[in-house]
């Protein structure tokens, strides 16, 4: 029998937030993620009066809290930039997401695709050497996670997703696809989403269960990699990220992968007492 995923339908595509218009400052909580190893020595600007930390390899860490421009700063401490050098991404690095829009408004980066660092950030990092990347907030917006992936000239790229309640009620899934090659995500015994590069969709849970099975499409056929079951608690926001990725922390103990994709979930947990 056929499976399911072969019966697609199209989705419209997520609104990306780097297109609204840039309000004149924002206030939120973000969450910095490593999209690849830890990165270490991190601060935002401005805003944020705690010590430095340590964006996590696909995990959530330590929520920081932002007010301010909505082109917000990212510095990393130049003794861990010494320590933990950033590893420059290449077209070949399955791992790296494609990069982000331009900036809009006053911090628009209309580069060429050759373009080592975008003009703002290159700009702005002659008064400020130690400036590793620029977010821009999507307006009203109370919280946002930020995807980091390598850069060139020891920058990240930053992706930014809207976890403001109204895009991501608690206690539903997000699903994301950050592969490049589009996939059919199926669940709760829907109709099949299928989605392209850099597209998503939320998913209420049944039962504090997704049930779910997906396919990856290679050439003109569609390959199925995986069913499983995920639990999201009453209050929580989920992530689940299918990606193509070679990063050690996707490997066994004896250097194995678990399918031709990979695949992350992030947990930002309900807060103790809300």
């Amino acid at each position: 029998m056929k499976s399911n995923l072969l019966r697609l339908i199209p989705i419209l595509l997520w609104a990306n937030p780097l297109q609204a218009q840039e309000p004149s400052s924002v206030s939120a909580k973000v969450d910095l993620v490593a999209w690849g190893k830890d990165i270490p020595g991190l601060s935002i600007k401005p805003g944020n009066k705690t010590a430095a930390v340590t964006a996590k390899a696909f995990q959530y860490s330590k929520e920081l809290s932002y007010s301010g421009p909505a082109i917000m700063e990212i510095d990393q401490d130049p003794a861990a930039l010494v320590t933990h050098p950033v590893q420059a991404s290449s077209s070949k690095d399955p791992t790296v997401m494609p990069p982000p829009p331009p900036l809009s408004g006053q911090a628009k980066a209309a580069a060429a695709s050759d373009e080592p660092v975008s003009p703002e950030l290159a700009k702005r990092r002659k008064d400020h050497p130690n400036l590793v990347a620029l977010a821009e907030l999507p307006a009203n917006s109370k919280r946002v996670t930020i995807l980091l992936s390598p850069g060139p000239a020891n920058t990240y790229r930053a992706v930014v997703i809207d976890d403001d309640p109204a895009k991501l009620p608690p206690g539903k899934l997000r699903v994301h696809n950050f592969s490049p090659m589009p996939i059919a995500f199926h669940c709760q015994g829907e109709e099949p989403h299928e989605l392209k590069p850099r597209e998503s969709f939320v998913v209420t849970p049944k039962n504090h269960q997704v049930i779910y099975e997906f396919a990856y499409r290679d050439g003109d056929q569609w390959k199925q990699q995986e069913n499983n079951i995920l639990r999201v608690a009453d209050g929580e926001q989920a992530q689940f990220i299918i990606l193509k990725s070679e990063d050690a922390y996707f490997q066994s103990g004896n250097g194995t992968r678990n399918g031709f994709l990979q695949a992350v979930t992030l947990r930002r947990e309900p807060p103790a007492n809300p």
